[in-house]
């Protein structure tokens, strides 16, 4: 492997670990260039324990140096709790890896009916679930928003497109929202007709090959250790030799039992749900979807299917463990189902909040298509107005978000606009483990304007739901949620920074990486693009970096 040339952009000053007395040991930061000829490489799953915890100095690893902050910067000092609210599916609070890090609603005494502290929300001990309603029902599946933007539209331009003496603007906003919902829904349906064929083939193959090679294996378990021997032992027998390929196949990309009846399960659902005009999800909740003075609904209760619904619980665990000395606290605030996010969930969620004593909120999500922008929009800035930074994600569709017709919501400015309405809004892309051309995930969108700052989110060890621990694969949500747990040390420890200042530290303090990376599109599969031109940063999240920089701006103040 040839030798390559890291450019690590570090601010040149000086971080005092201790204030108790007048002798400081100076922890430097500087302007630095490291040349190394190979990667530590990872190859089993108990080595990706934290593995985003390291230094790209010490460990050849490009993580987020957490380590090195609590081993030298924070080893004296003690923080501030800071409340990180996810806005997300519901957690399962009552996880091992979870539960002690719950923030606790102190004014509110637990189901007496009452809302003993008066915030418009009764018994909220812990948060609020918007996708319950108060007999614990659950809204698990929901529309996607283009289809929402149909059945909103359809009756409007439905029939004039039929018909032809009908003048349509088809210059407004409305109309162009309408067509590219159409064209998305209709994609959407014939991706769903090829899964639904392909699962469909999985299930069948996985049944042939495990049913010829068990011939062989006398009822032993099927491992990738024991198909690996038997291999060996037949090199003879071409035919078992390739259903041993197959099988192996199967167990090493997860295709279970469980796990295809779940993705036919959800198939069925997105069919009949998802994509269905007809289907109105908010039946279960009660409310006017329509209506953001409408808040009397949802619940306080997160005892719901999360096994099914497990996104929130992955990415509270990787949020809280961010704080090494237990810094952080967790407020859920469940929004997300299988579809897409209702706006006012979204801005109702952001309010509680800012209101309920989150500094940072985390939002591991996004969706291509809004139909109110304008009230997140205005939820984002009463975060700013109230110093509470927004972390989203940007999302996984291996995507240039900066082209025309590539929305990625929420976001800071809305439909065909370029004008942010904030300075507390943070859109993250997921990086890899090692420095060479897959440095940016391979299903990250990027963008130089749109994505502001990338961080790891591959192979990131966390909660699963049914108190498990585990290995989640990848996604921009990690990335997220390793930044906001980032955000909320710098606010832990140096509370009198800004939103805006927290979000120019983790943008300006990072790891800038001019290595060319993969970035194929459709016209050009072998295309390359330096990895600092594919944020507005370029950089990667740097824990150590930032806490430096965050301490003097900090005692600047």
């Amino acid at each position: 492997m040839r030798c390559l040339r890291i450019e690590l952009l570090f601010i040149i000053t000086v971080f005092f670990v201790s204030c108790k007395t007048k002798t400081f040991t100076p922890v430097i930061a500087k302007k630095n260039v490291i040349s190394y000829t190979k990667n530590q490489r990872i190859s089993d799953n108990e080595s990706y324990h934290n593995w985003h915890f390291k230094d790209i100095e010490i460990d050849t690893l490009a993580g987020i140096s957490l380590t090195r902050v609590y081993d030298s910067i924070l080893s004296n000092k003690e923080g501030e709790d800071i409340i990180v609210a996810i806005i997300d599916m519901p957690i399962e609070i009552e996880h091992e890896g979870v539960h002690k890090y719950i923030q606790i609603n102190a004014k509110e005494i637990p189901r007496n009916g009452i809302d003993d502290d008066k915030n418009g929300f009764i018994d909220d001990v812990h948060g609020w679930n918007f996708i319950t309603n108060t007999k614990g029902e659950c809204n698990e599946f929901v529309s996607y928003e283009y289809t929402r933007i149909l059945r909103k539209y359809n009756p409007i331009f439905g029939n004039q497109i039929k018909d032809s003496t009908n003048q349509i603007d088809k210059n407004s906003h409305e109309f162009k929202l309408y067509q590219k919902a159409l064209a998305k829904h209709q994609l959407r349906i014939l991706e769903t007709d090829k899964h639904e064929k392909n699962i469909s083939n999985f299930s069948k193959w996985k049944k042939e090959s495990n049913t010829f090679v068990s011939k062989f294996l006398d009822k032993e378990k099927f491992t990738l250790k024991r198909l690996d021997s038997l291999k060996k032992e037949h090199p003879e027998n071409e035919k078992l030799q390739r259903e041993i390929k197959r099988s192996s196949g199967f167990i090493r990309y997860g295709y279970t039992d469980e796990y295809i009846k779940t993705y036919k399960y959800k198939l069925e659902q997105r069919r009949s749900k998802l994509l269905n005009v007809e289907y109105f999800d908010r039946e279960i909740i009660g409310d006017n979807s329509e209506d953001l003075n409408d808040t009397n609904y949802g619940s306080p209760s997160f005892d719901v299917n999360t096994v099914l619904l497990e996104h929130g619980t992955k990415m509270a665990g990787i949020i809280a463990h961010i704080g090494l000395k237990k810094e952080i606290r967790l407020m859920p605030l469940a929004v997300s189902s299988f579809g897409d996010e209702h706006d006012k969930d979204i801005a109702l969620a952001i309010r509680y909040a800012v209101d309920n004593g989150a500094r940072v909120i985390n939002m591991s999500f996004a969706k291509e298509f809004s139909l109110y922008p304008e009230w997140v929009l205005e939820a984002i800035k009463y975060a700013e107005d109230r110093n509470v930074l927004i972390v989203s994600g940007a999302a996984n569709d291996g995507k240039d978000i900066d082209a025309s017709n590539a929305d990625c919501f929420p976001n800071d400015h809305g439909y065909n606009s370029d004008l942010e309405v904030s300075d507390n809004f943070l859109k993250v892309g997921a990086s890899g483990l090692y420095i060479d051309e897959k440095l940016k995930s391979s299903f990250s969108n990027y963008g130089k304007t749109e994505v502001d700052l990338f961080a790891p989110g591959e192979k990131i060890y966390s909660t699963f739901p049914n108190n498990k621990m585990d290995i989640i694969r990848g996604g921009s949500s990690c990335s997220t949620a390793i930044t906001s747990g980032v955000a909320a040390l710098i606010y832990s420890y140096y509370p009198n920074l800004t939103a805006s200042e927290v979000k120019h530290v983790l943008m300006d303090s990072g790891l800038e990486f001019s290595i060319e990376v993969k970035t194929p599109t459709e016209e050009d599969k072998n295309k390359k693009t330096p990895f600092n031109r594919l944020s507005k940063s370029g950089k990667i999240l740097n824990a150590y970096n930032a806490m430096i920089m965050a301490d003097s701006i900090s005692r600047a103040k």
